[in-house]
């Protein structure tokens, strides 16, 4: 149903919003996309110790969520209740910088099939999550979720940063044009088991942890990190994240996606040094000046989850040492990766 403008452009009915959130089922069907990554894996077990009773999750060997098709006769058949979006291609600065095209293509599709299946067999709540690179590269510190759209995106991670702001705008079109009570949330940077620890494609800690791990073993007198460690940046522990991502199932509905982080920052030089004296590296850092910096400094505002009633628990020490023997206990698969 709907009409059309002076324009002629199809202008769609909209469905107002009236959900009140409270205490999820615990016996319904909860499907985790992403669910043995980082984040989802730690909502798979968020949820498990919370009672949860019907989790279900798919590897990417098992449904390509690239595949329409293949996402939708899934979704069909499983019919979730709750659905959390936490599937993405993720990288650093380098393969972000060096595959744009990826980075845009492979997410926007993960995030258009998922949802559209989702809506398609109306599920109930639904949480997309995003990352804090949305945010403008010179956005006023710390960054209110109002400065989406305000300024220009850092260019080293543009095309993973607009597949992000294109999954929010389609959970807020689908609040207004079908008036499901789906959210967003968008994490700042995040660490914690079952992290990618790849030579090639790491994020910040993961890559510190190898490196300086690796630089212990090997007795290299000195590690070469990139960029001058001036930047500043958040750090948020998996647990964490998964913890508030329920927090917000259960006490949040609106259409503006929520920050979460926890409202504090190091500099990359600071994380460097608490990486190595964790792992017990007691040789020199370099730093490649001709490697670039990135954003000066990315701290979120999360000022409006701390009025929900949810803040981050796990600080940044006892999370890199948590993540360290994680790493350890499972260093030979991650060396082969």
């Amino acid at each position: 149903m709907g009409d059309t403008n002076s324009s002629g452009i199809y202008r769609a009915m909209t469905v107002s919003v009236h959900y009140s959130p409270g205490s999820l089922d615990r016996h319904a069907m909860f499907y985790v996309a992403g669910h043995s990554g980082l984040v989802g894996s730690a909502i798979v077990r968020k949820l498990q110790a919370s009672g949860f009773e019907n989790i279900i999750g798919k590897t990417s060997a098992e449904l390509d969520l690239k595949n329409r098709d293949a996402v939708f006769d899934f979704v069909a058949e499983a019919k979730p209740k709750y659905v959390v979006l936490a599937a993405a291609k993720v990288g650093g600065i380098l393969a972000n910088s060096t595959y744009p095209v990826d980075f845009l293509s492979d997410n926007i599709r993960i995030q258009v099939n998922v949802l559209d299946a989702a809506r398609t067999v109306g599920v109930e709540r639904l949480l997309f999550l995003g990352s804090s690179c949305i945010y403008p590269k010179f956005a006023q510190q710390p960054i209110r979720e109002e400065s989406l759209l305000t300024g220009h995106l850092e260019p080293t991670n543009d095309a993973y940063a607009i597949a992000k702001i294109a999954g929010i705008a389609h959970v807020q079109a689908v609040r207004r044009q079908y008036g499901l009570p789906w959210i967003s949330a968008m994490p700042t940077n995040l660490y914690g088991p079952n992290d990618n620890f790849s030579r090639t494609s790491s994020h910040l800690v993961p890559a510190l942890i190898r490196r300086y791990d690796e630089a212990v073993g090997s007795g290299a007198p000195s590690v070469t990190n990139w960029g001058t460690g001036s930047p500043r940046r958040e750090f948020l522990h998996s647990e964490d994240m998964a913890d508030a991502c329920l927090y917000l199932l259960e006490h949040y509905d609106g259409p503006d996606q929520i920050n979460v982080g926890s409202g504090t920052d190091v500099t990359i030089r600071e994380i460097a040094q608490t990486v190595a004296s964790v792992v017990g590296y007691t040789g020199e850092t370099d730093w490649d000046t001709m490697k670039p910096d990135g954003t000066p400094q990315k701290l979120l505002d999360v000022s409006k989850l701390a009025r929900l009633g949810w803040t981050s628990r796990i600080n940044l020490q006892d999370g890199i040492e948590r993540t360290v023997a994680w790493y350890h206990d499972h260093i030979e698969a991650l060396r082969r990766a």
